[in-house]
């Protein structure tokens, strides 16, 4: 179901995040241009994945329900990346040579509204040491970089890549020590972006994913 795979994929990207609330039923059918009924299918479809939890009365609402932390999810998980070990590692290299790229067309492309959400987005992860929720900010800073291409294929690239990566990276070991390095590296990259610096956005980016890329290389072989 479209609506479904739409909200779906807000959730597993970490745009909306765990214990937000999905807007109303009747917002939702205007911004999606469907019946009510349709978004009622659609929310109990992820209310069956898991993924949501409807709550009736004052202070309701239907609310993300993170992840679990429990031993079984986390065996599921690795499970799932075993099984999508090649689609993951081919994710790894096709990142390594695009989103550098995309970067490099950002830095030409970006206008201030672009810069503005980028500065946005570095300034809450920098006050924020939530995992969750700094992970939720490190995949917006990629989108928006991407978005700031202004050129679709850019964009729907860094997304589906990372809605590729994403069980993999569930499952690396989060520290302030990453998240410090990650910090720095967006700020790179952002200085390139604002100071128009194709090249330098282009080696920026390349640095940044190749360390995660590594990471998840080493994590790949271990399981």
């Amino acid at each position: 179901m479209y609506i479904a795979e739409q909200l779906r994929r807000e959730i597993t990207l970490g745009v909306l995040l765990t214990g937000e609330t999905l807007p109303p039923e009747r917002e939702l059918a205007t911004m999606f241009g469907v019946a009510r009924a349709t978004i009622q299918r659609a929310v109990g479809v992820l209310e069956s994945e898991g993924l949501v939890k409807t709550r009736r009365g004052r202070g309701g609402g239907t609310f993300v329900i993170g992840p679990p932390s429990d031993t079984a999810w986390r065996r599921r998980l690795i499970s799932r990346v075993r099984r999508n070990r090649g689609l993951i590692e081919e994710a790894v290299a096709y990142r390594l040579g695009m989103e550098p790229v995309a970067a490099s067309e950002a830095a030409i492309a970006r206008t201030p509204e672009d810069l503005a959400r980028l500065r946005q987005i570095l300034d809450r992860a920098a006050e924020t040491a939530d995992d969750a929720l700094f992970t939720s900010l490190d995949t917006q800073f990629h989108l928006a970089v991407a978005s700031a291409a202004h050129n679709r294929f850019f964009a729907e690239a860094v997304e589906r890549v990372r809605l590729s990566l994403n069980d993999a990276i569930l499952l690396l070991p989060e520290s302030p020590l990453w998240q410090q390095r990650s910090l720095r590296e967006h700020q790179r990259i952002f200085a390139a972006l604002e100071a128009g610096d194709s090249q330098a956005a282009r080696q920026a980016v390349l640095t940044h994913v190749s360390h995660t890329a590594r990471s998840l290389r080493v994590l790949l072989k271990a399981l």
